[in-house]
């Protein structure tokens, strides 16, 4: 392996799809670039495989590292100081962000286990400007998540975390 950063290496899908990528790019994963480090005495190692990172989204991951070496993504402010990502994140990462949700949420799985930080807080910034500004019932509907709270346990609640509005 060829530590000076050049040539290339495949990334293998959960599926077994192989993606050919410069290793500087492929170095943007810490597991990719560990996987790498650990065997850089063996010449021949050229596969790291990526058993929970299906194919679609390990293209869409690629894209994200290879446009992000060329046009670094700005820092993200937090707070977040808009819910619009255009007005976060330069444009091309707001668009590439504007996937659906089930997308994006694999996104964040990928660049967790990839542990890749940029599209780590780039994925995260964007599911929380989503939840931005919204109330609890807004949020259940946007995530399609069931209220398990009978009306006395969500009082209790609210009674109880009744400083968290206040601020």
């Amino acid at each position: 392996m060829d530590v000076e950063g050049e040539g290339t290496v495949n990334l293998v899908s959960k599926e077994g799809d192989s993606f050919e990528v410069p290793v500087v790019v492929a170095k943007m994963s810490e597991l990719v670039k560990s996987m790498m480090d650990e065997d850089a005495d063996d010449e021949d190692v050229t596969e790291i495989p990526l058993p929970n990172v299906k194919a679609a989204v390990l293209q869409k991951v690629i894209e994200f590292c290879e446009h992000h070496k060329k046009e670094p993504m700005t820092e993200i402010e937090k707070p977040l100081k808009s819910q619009n990502m255009a007005d976060v994140v330069q444009k091309w990462f707001a668009d590439y962000v504007d996937v659906e949700q089930a997308v994006l949420f694999e996104l964040i799985l990928a660049a967790n286990y990839m542990d890749i930080k940029a599209l780590l807080d780039l994925t995260c910034a964007t599911v929380a400007a989503m939840i931005k500004g919204k109330t609890p019932e807004e949020i259940r509907t946007t995530f399609n998540i069931t209220n398990d709270f009978s009306p006395e346990e969500e009082n209790q609640v609210r009674e109880e975390n009744k400083w968290c509005e206040e601020a």
